[in-house]
Order: C-alpha cells, then structure tokens, then sequence
C-alpha cells in the first residue's frame, strides 16, 4: 500500500518556531503556508483556513512565530528557515497583517521560495494608524509589563478587529468578546495591533515577479483597506479584492468569503510537486 502521511505532524525549527504539518486524506497534496499577524499564534488559521484547504487537496503548514522573531524581516527569515527545514518546493504563502508584511520582504529577498502569495490586510509604508499603534504597543511595554484587564482588553479588541456589521450582531459580540478575553488571559501584555514597514517600501515592490492576490477588509481599522490597495497598484500583475463587512480579522470574520478568495487564487497557480514536500 502506498505511505500515508499523517494527518498532523509537529516540529520546531532551529529558530524555534513550533510548526504543524496538515495533511489532507490520502498522500500527496500541494503545500501552502500559512503566517499568522502580529500575536503569531498558527492556531489562528485552524478555525476555518486549513480545513478548506485540506478538503481541497493542499498540505498547509501553520507555525507560531519563534521567540525574537519581531519585525517583517525577523518574521521572513523565520518562514525562510521554515521553508527550508521542510524542503517545500515554490509554494504558495498567504499572509495576514505582520505575516504580509514577512511575505512581500520574501518576494524581494527570496522569491525562490514562493510560487505565489495572498496578502490580506497589508500596507506598503508607514502610515499614521500604523505609527500610532506602535507608540501605544511601546508604551504598554514601558509600562513594566502591565497589562489592560482582560475584560477590557476583550472590549478594546472587539472594537478594533470587527466590523459594523458584526457589532450590531448581539449573539456574535457575546462569542466574540469570549474569545478576545480567552486571548487576553493567555497571551503576552499586547493589543496585537498591525505592523508596519520602517520606510515606504512600494517603489521597491516593483521588483515582485510572482503571481499576488491583495485582499483588504472593508472596515479595517488596523490596516485600512487603502492601504492594501497601493500595494497592489505596486507590484506588477497583482489583484486586488476587498471584502465588505470585514474588518482587520475578515479572514475569521467572513471565513467563506475568504477561504473562496484563497482557493481561487491557489487554482490559478502553476502546481509544484507535491512529493517535494517533506519533514526532516
């Protein structure tokens, strides 16, 4: 009989990043990989994204961002190693805020690595919501670690993540704020809010050659959908969607919308070997 592989298989890279290897019923499947935002949990993506990728056939690779990894750059060279530890071929990645971020500094510096890339809820430079959230970010830190309530930090994230639409939806704020709070009790003193580029960088992103899908949240508040749409008129080729009734967590917020945006785009990729993919 032929091997199959496992549905779930998990490792660390040298970096430290804890990685987990989702495969479809049956061997084979083409690998996807998948960068969480700011926050780098790659629990994130298992709500809705890996398992419509994998009822699609795909191998998808989740991982949590490694300890230091900061930054886009910090972040790019930790899915570059990803990359490498588990000898993927070109791949498709698909990135949410910081995660976008990581993936367009791959298509500069590596675009070996990538077959293509789906960039949700990106930005191209520095802007005045992005610099402000870094101004609130560093003065939470110099606060001495101290944190928000978790109640409040809930309400706090319910207000920047989701749109109009699901705040107006009295049954799905209560699961909401269940879940931001859950978050608040587990995760480091944080708002989770976007990253952004140190310097304009849509000039250099001229230079992109691979085949790219920007899709921005129509009510984003963190990473205004405006945003997104320079970074598309950047690269060359790129298409640009925008969901509405989304805000900057649109990918769990309208998963159907998402994942049929994510799909269709994987399908007008060019296959790459799907035995190239292994785990050492």
């Amino acid at each position: 009989m032929p091997d199959r592989m496992p549905a779930r298989t998990t490792g660390r890279t040298p970096g430290g990043a804890a990685y987990t290897l989702h495969a479809p019923a049956g061997a084979g499947g083409a690998p996807v990989v998948l960068v969480a935002g700011a926050g780098g949990s790659g629990r994130i993506w298992e709500h809705h994204q890996v398992p419509a990728l994998t009822a699609a056939g795909h191998r998808v690779v989740t991982f949590d961002h490694p300890p230091g990894a900061g930054g886009p750059a910090g972040l790019a060279r930790a899915v570059s190693e990803l990359v490498s530890v588990l000898g993927l071929p070109p791949c498709p990645l698909v990135g949410h805020s910081l995660g976008a971020l990581a993936v367009q500094e791959l298509l500069l510096e590596e675009p070996r690595l990538a077959s293509g890339a789906l960039l949700a809820a990106t930005r191209g430079r520095p802007d005045p919501v992005g610099r402000a959230m870094a101004r609130a970010e560093a003065a939470l830190a110099d606060a001495g670690g101290s944190r928000l309530p978790p109640a409040y930090e809930a309400f706090v994230r319910l207000g920047q993540n989701l749109s109009p639409r699901t705040l107006a939806d009295g049954g799905a704020v209560e699961e909401w704020l269940d879940l931001f709070e859950i978050a608040a009790l587990t995760a480091p003193a944080t708002l989770h809010g976007p990253a952004a580029p140190d310097r304009d960088r849509l000039a250099d992103y001229a230079r992109i050659t691979a085949p790219v899908r920007v899709v921005g949240f129509a009510d984003d508040l963190l990473a205004p959908a405006p945003l997104g749409r320079e970074v598309a008129g950047a690269i060359p080729g790129a298409r640009w969607t925008v969901l509405p009734d989304t805000g900057h967590l649109g990918f769990l917020e309208r998963p159907a919308a998402f994942n049929a945006l994510l799909l269709d785009f994987l399908a007008t990729l060019t296959p790459t070997d799907p035995g190239a993919a292994r785990v050492h």
